[in-house]
Order: structure tokens, then sequence, then C-alpha cells
């Protein structure tokens, strides 16, 4: 158990009253890099939001980076979060503040209060998303693809053991997403972080061979019990 990250057990999946995902069974360890694929519609989202509690577990177990999903309250859901890292499709970048700004606003909002910390912590990952220099730049200034990069930094300033990442190649051109996606890969090996990956672009899959788990049929299948 002390390298799993996420375990759900007999878990339904809910948007509101619609039952989305029925009877799910799911183990994610620590650095291990997994696809989440389905058509649009599948669950994906329903499920990714299910694990960073902006959706409640109504039913079966659920247990992410220690904390049972069933017993979350509103001042543990922030805790559970800051051992998150989210990548969406959408940057959701501060559009007045300079990617440095945007990043600090991070690091205060999660309790870091020591400068030369922040300092070094912001400069070391941007220099690791290959955006050193860009500090003072602002995100309307930037492509999608360098956008994504400080998502990507941002997702790991507070070092996640999971990085829930919904669709975050969508509005990329195809280029632009595999290099997105290398980088992630990369840089979640370094940080042996889990990167549980959703998307329905079948292209990288073939690219970038990884573990698939599939939304299909309300259900959530394994490679080994995929139906064709």
């Amino acid at each position: 158990m002390n390298n799993t990250v996420v375990q759900l057990s007999d878990a339904n999946i809910y948007q509101g009253e619609h039952l989305v995902l029925q009877s799910v069974n799911m183990n994610l360890v620590k650095g291990e890099f997994t696809y989440l694929i389905g058509k649009t519609g599948s669950g994906k989202s329903s499920l990714l939001k299910t694990l960073y509690a902006a959706l409640p577990l109504q039913h079966g177990q659920g247990n992410v980076v220690g904390y049972n999903l069933r017993d979350l309250t509103r001042k543990t859901i922030p805790l559970l979060r800051r051992k998150l890292g989210m990548v969406f499709q959408d940057f959701n970048l501060l559009p007045d503040r300079s990617v440095y700004d945007n990043l600090l606003f991070v690091l205060r909002a999660t309790g870091w209060k020591d400068k030369v910390e922040i300092h070094n912590r912001i400069y070391g990952l941007l220099e690791q998303v290959d955006l050193k220099g860009q500090e003072n730049r602002l995100p309307h200034t930037l492509s999608g693809g360098e956008q994504q990069r400080v998502v990507i930094a941002r997702a790991l300033l507070n070092e996640p053991a999971i990085i829930l990442a919904d669709e975050p190649t969508g509005n990329l051109d195809p280029d632009t997403a595999d290099d997105i996606l290398m980088l992630l890969r990369k840089l979640a090996q370094q940080h042996d972080t889990a990167v549980l990956f959703a998307t329905h672009d079948y292209r990288v899959l073939q690219n970038f061979p990884a573990r698939i788990i599939r939304c299909r049929n309300h259900r959530l299948f394994g490679e080994e019990d995929i139906p064709m």
C-alpha cells in the first residue's frame, strides 16, 4: 500500500444524480504513467473530478494520496489537493500576472513563506520546463505550448504524488502536443510522480505507449480486460 497513490474499489462515479461509471476498481502507484481514454462523455473528467474531490464519492471506497474520499471535509479537501498536481486543457493562468507571479500565487496560497526557497523553487521549475528567462512575460504573450509548460511547472510546485491531466494537449497542434507529453513524462519520471493522463487523442497512445485504462459503457477497463 505504501506505493499506492490511488485506489478505488467498487466505486460508482456520479455527475449529480446521473451514474457515469459503475463498479470502478483502479490502482495507481508512485511514478506510474497511465492513459485514461474514452470517447467524449464517457466519464473521464468525472472520474478525475472525483479523485480531486470536485465530485463526492457516494458509493464504494476510494483513497487518494492517503485521504479517504468518503471522509473528506471542507478542511481536508485543500490538504488533499496540495498533494495533487492538476493540468487541464484550459490553462487557467491568471491573465494579469507574469509567469513568475502565477507560480508565486500558488506557493503563497499553499503556505510557502521563505523568499529564497520560493525564488529557487520557481526558477528551478522554469528551467526544467524550458522557460528560463520567460518569468516576466504575461500569459497572453506566450504560445499555447509555452502556457501549458507554465501549467506543468505550476502542477509540480508542491511535489505532488500524482498529476491529474485532463486533455492537456487538446488545444495544441500535434507537434506541440508531442512536446508537452514528452516533457510531462520526463518530469514525472524525474520527480517519481504518478500521472493519470486523460485523452481521446489515440495518436499519442501509438507514439508514446504506456499503460491504458479505458472508459466504456459506464465501466472502467484495463488493457487485459477491454472488450473488443
